[in-house]
């Protein structure tokens, strides 16, 4: 049975796409702006979990950084197998993000790279969160911005209008859904929309306290890439929310 779901889940399936395109200097909004963010705000925390780590390069930076036990997780075994075999100090896991497998207090700091908006069991993974968290632990939620992620957003240009018009469409941000997104050419992956009151209302229900917020704008290196963005570069693409575990 577990053969059978493993052949049928997309990140199983797509693994190797985000291996090859998002990983090793491949994605420039990784290695422009993601990695040097994710490095800053897990400075100096010492036993650091990366939920939803992928084949681990979050975990590895923060290896490379100093912290001294880095313990990656991710529901996919094709994930978890490479992030193993590309090393570089951490320890990998299998596990889902609503049940983790460890003591409360274990972790000073926890982090979630664009992961969350494809979780839908939502309150259960913010709550597993605060659980394994020390009181002043900390939070780093990187999520790909909502605006962008609801359904039916994008980039306008009107020509129709006098004179022309540009601008970003925005869908109905205030509905969740559930869409199954093609990403590339045959890779279909599933998108939780939420709006971004719904993160920080879950994180306040479970003693996560909001200490700060990130909205840059997409790197030169993404602009380059993406030409038809670069009208369009006022709109967010990220979103990171940096919480506390509330002292008692």
């Amino acid at each position: 049975m577990n053969e059978i779901y493993e052949y049928l889940d997309p990140w199983e399936q797509h693994a190797a796409w985000w291996q090859k395109g998002f990983t090793d200097g491949a994605d420039a909004e990784y290695v422009e702006q993601i990695l040097p963010l994710a490095g800053a705000l897990l400075a100096g925390y010492e036993r650091v979990l990366d939920v939803g780590s992928g084949e681990g390069q979050v975990s590895r930076l923060a290896a490379a950084a100093g912290s001294s036990m880095i313990v990656g997780v991710d529901p996919s075994k094709a994930q978890v197998d490479e992030a193993a075999r590309r090393s570089g100090g951490p320890v990998y896991l299998r596990s889902r993000a609503d049940n983790l497998p460890f003591m409360s207090e274990s972790f000073d700091a926890v982090v979630a790279c664009l992961v969350f908006e494809h979780i839908e069991a939502v309150d259960e993974a913010v709550a597993d969160v605060a659980r394994v968290l020390v009181e002043g632990g900390r939070f780093v939620l990187f999520l790909n911005h909502p605006l962008i992620q609801t359904p039916g957003s994008g980039w306008i240009d009107d020509q129709t209008m006098e004179p022309p018009e540009q601008y970003w469409r925005i869908g109905p941000y205030l509905v969740e859904s559930i869409e199954s997104e093609e990403v590339a050419k045959g890779v279909f992956l599933p998108f939780v929309h939420r709006p971004v009151s719904r993160y920080v209302n879950a994180m306040a229900d479970h003693g996560l306290v909001l200490r700060r917020m990130h909205e840059p704008p997409p790197p030169e290196g993404f602009l380059k890439r993406a030409w038809e963005y670069r009208e369009a570069a006022t709109i967010p693409r990220l979103l990171v929310i940096v919480a506390e575990r509330a002292y008692h």
